[in-house]
């Protein structure tokens, strides 16, 4: 029996998911695959919010991360980090050769429009780099507050990594203005990992036209890539699998409302924090933790090693802490295709656990 799957990623996959993806290829320069793309990518647009160009990736996240800051800066970039995967984001623009300013807020601590304003009105950025749900932390940061102030910048682009936020809570593209958000499949998509999907706004596509194909590579050029997909194509081979998956999933999140489906993430939220509270203690910084997944303190001073290994010898996998919070933290996923009936299961067999330790 395949245990239970409560960490960040991947996440619980339906078995109608699983049927989808293990369909029979067909050839992607044909008219079924065109079709099949179209609709996967009409689908995408419309729970993002959006209304510019939605492009499918066969990578991970990460490729896009590396991609997005590529293709969008020539001048300067401000990387707003806020734990472990914000601070991957810097560590890409470095690597990248870019110029760039790192600002920093304590983990656990969001990152505040004000922060973000501070730092842009001293500086020449033509790139801002925000996380929206950091996976580490449990920090859910406001990004419809953030995008207001970028519009004060009108040079200056807004990128949301938004890979264990997006398909759990309100991503509003057009309406924040955002100009590329970006997540991999395996989070609150609730597909297998191996995919990522991006939106990328009209003027996110200019920049990258300006931009030397030396500094922005061959696969993740952003002009192919819109190119072919104003084709209802990818420039290489894609994950046909996938792409099926994503389309049966865009079906079943038509059925359950998009609204609807955003507030069955609110309720196990709510029930995982409240549990937490009562127990241990939350690390996000109260009033920004995340719908998608809770990072918890160890209040209680037990063995988190031994809890995560007793809970999956029961079944059921939850996540320790990340990075600088291994050993100090543990995390539990609430996202995707989890019930509220799935929230209420693991935590009554933690309760066990924890009894027991």
């Amino acid at each position: 029996m395949k245990p239970k799957l409560f960490i960040p990623g991947p996440t619980h996959v339906d078995e109608e998911i699983l049927r989808a993806i293990s369909q029979y290829p067909i050839g992607h320069r044909t008219n079924d695959y065109r079709e099949l793309q179209s609709k996967v990518v009409s689908g995408i647009k419309e729970v993002l919010f959006t209304e510019q160009s939605v492009l499918l990736s066969t990578s991970s996240a990460t490729g896009l991360m590396e991609a997005g800051v590529r293709n969008l800066s020539k001048k300067k970039v401000a990387n707003f980090v806020c734990g472990a995967f914000s601070e991957r984001q810097a560590d890409l623009t470095r690597i990248a050769g870019l110029d760039q300013d790192v600002f920093h807020v304590d983990w656990g601590q969001p990152t505040l429009p004000d922060q973000v304003d501070s730092a842009l009105s001293r500086g020449d950025y033509d790139l801002v780099t925000v996380v929206f749900n950091e996976t580490s932390t449990g920090v859910m940061n406001p990004i419809a507050e953030i995008g207001e102030v970028l519009k004060n910048y009108p040079d200056t682009l807004l990128m949301v990594d938004a890979v264990s936020g997006m398909m759990g809570a309100p991503l509003k593209v057009d309406e924040w203005g955002i100009d590329m958000s970006l997540a991999s499949v395996q989070k609150a998509w609730a597909l297998p990992p191996g995919f990522a999907v991006m939106s990328l706004s009209d003027r996110a596509l200019e920049r990258s036209k300006s931009i030397l194909e030396s500094q922005k590579g061959y696969y993740f050029d952003f002009v192919r890539m819109h190119k072919a997909g104003e084709k209802s194509q990818t420039t290489v081979t894609p994950s046909i699998p996938h792409i099926y998956g994503l389309s049966v999933q865009l079906d079943r999140i038509k059925a359950e409302g998009i609204e609807n489906r955003f507030a069955r993430h609110r309720e196990m939220a709510n029930r995982v924090r409240q549990w937490g509270k009562e127990r241990f203690g939350l690390y996000a910084h109260a009033g920004y933790e995340s719908d998608t997944l809770t990072c918890f303190t160890n209040d209680m001073g037990i063995d988190l090693i031994a809890l995560a290994e007793e809970m999956k010898k029961r079944n059921y996998l939850i996540s320790g802490g990340y990075g600088d919070l291994k050993g100090k933290t543990f995390r539990i996923a609430h996202m995707g295709d989890l019930q509220i009936e799935d929230i209420d299961d693991v935590l009554n067999v933690l309760d066990e656990v924890i009894s027991g330790l």
